[in-house]
């Protein structure tokens, strides 16, 4: 008879795989961002100037991701230097620097778009549409307390 090992730590397990789908969303997201000439952090921001009505102060943009405004000089420096944002003085206050997207910063984002999605095929692929649904609804949990869109029907 032989003895039982040591029971598994299903939590370590999933932490584990959580890390490991982690890095390979990464390396995904990376190879696809690669033919745009982009990093993953670059197309984040982009993605958060867009959504701004009018362009954004830096702080702004260092809040909503949740970086140093230190990151954001960083990121904003390689897009102004790719010529896809641009550094627009505020016209209340001189001393503000907002961020716009130029024509090229719109376009990028439409190809980004498209590398997203061919991206999140790669990852999604050997999933179905009920086990993709079912991953949605996990991860809002996980996420935002399930109150994202993922876990609300239709």
């Amino acid at each position: 008879m032989t003895t039982p090992g040591p029971v598994p730590d299903a939590d370590g397990v999933l932490a584990e795989q959580l890390l490991r789908l982690t890095r390979r969303l990464h390396r995904i997201q990376r190879q696809h961002l690669q033919p745009v000439g982009i990093t993953p952090a670059q197309a984040r921001l982009l993605r958060v100037v867009a959504q701004y009505d009018a362009a954004p102060r830096m702080a702004d943009l260092a809040e909503r991701l949740e970086v140093v405004p230190r990151a954001v000089t960083t990121l904003v420096d390689g897009l102004e230097t790719a010529g896809r944002v641009r550094r627009v003085p505020d016209p209340a206050n001189r001393r503000v620097v907002r961020v716009e997207l130029t024509d090229l910063g719109r376009t990028t984002l439409r190809e980004l778009r498209g590398a997203r999605r061919a991206a999140a095929e790669d990852i999604l692929a050997p999933l179905t549409a009920g086990q993709r649904e079912a991953l949605g609804e996990l991860l809002s949990a996980l996420t935002d307390g399930g109150t994202g869109p993922a876990s609300r029907k239709p």
